[in-house]
């Protein structure tokens, strides 16, 4: 496993911690399954989806919006079948 990808798990480990035990007020499929938006009680999105890198690969994306912090987003790319 390569070194950006350690610390991309590591980031997405500690995205969902941050969310762990919170309320979930509404959850959203997209029609073509590639992303799962979850609407969490206190007002945090989470987003988890599958986005294509450079070479078509699929790679899987997260973003945790906090209302306190609207502008900020974490987004965690990972390679796919390596």
């Amino acid at each position: 496993m390569e070194r950006a990808e350690l610390q991309g798990m590591r980031r997405l480990a500690e995205a969902l911690d941050g969310v762990r035990g919170r309320t979930i007020a509404g959850c959203t499929l997209r029609t073509d399954r590639k992303q799962l938006k979850l609407d969490l009680g206190d007002g945090t999105l989470l987003v988890v989806g599958l986005d294509p890198d450079d070479q078509g690969r699929p790679r899987l994306m997260v973003h945790v919006t906090r209302p306190s912090d609207a502008a900020a987003q974490l987004e965690v790319p990972f390679g796919a079948g390596r």
